[in-house]
């Protein structure tokens, strides 16, 4: 059987995890699987590398979840070192629309963009609409990073 190659994003931040399989950088394949990062991203993978030739993944490296930012990183960190592709990072925020996203009890992350600097704070929603994560229907104009850490985004102790 032929494998063809393929990018795939990963969205880890929210449920249900969403991993895009993208053939000449337009979306072919969308998988959704709700639970925990630690639990998916294994056997999802597996099922992944069993069917295509992965020449790129891209994930979400913040804000969101920690956890699962971490575990997200760590695994395509490892499945990347170990087959040799490349990894990129995107924001959040560039996949739902600069939508708020969750963050700790009832407050959220907030992107606020002026005068071209980007500045994340957390705050309460204040009747702002909360738009859901979508894989996109192809990978042009997408702002991906080589810096693949997480991007925790930290509020000061």
């Amino acid at each position: 059987m032929q494998q063809f190659n393929v990018k795939v994003i990963v969205i880890s931040i929210a449920n249900p995890i969403l991993v895009g399989i993208y053939q000449n950088d337009c979306l072919v394949e969308t998988i959704q699987k709700e639970g925990k990062t630690s639990d998916i991203l294994p056997t999802l993978f597996n099922d992944v590398l069993s069917k295509y030739n992965i020449e790129e993944i891209f994930y979400v490296n913040g804000p969101g979840s920690y956890m699962a930012i971490k575990i997200a990183y760590v695994f395509l960190k490892t499945i990347s070192l170990v087959n040799k592709i490349k990894l990129y990072a995107i924001s959040g925020f560039d996949l739902n629309g600069n939508s708020p996203i969750k963050a700790l009890g009832k407050k959220y992350f907030i992107r606020i963009e002026s005068d071209g600097k980007e500045e994340i704070i957390i705050d309460f929603l204040n009747d702002r609409e909360i738009q859901e994560f979508v894989l996109p229907d192809n990978l042009l104009n997408l702002k991906f990073s080589e810096n693949t850490l997480p991007e925790y985004n930290l509020p000061a102790v």
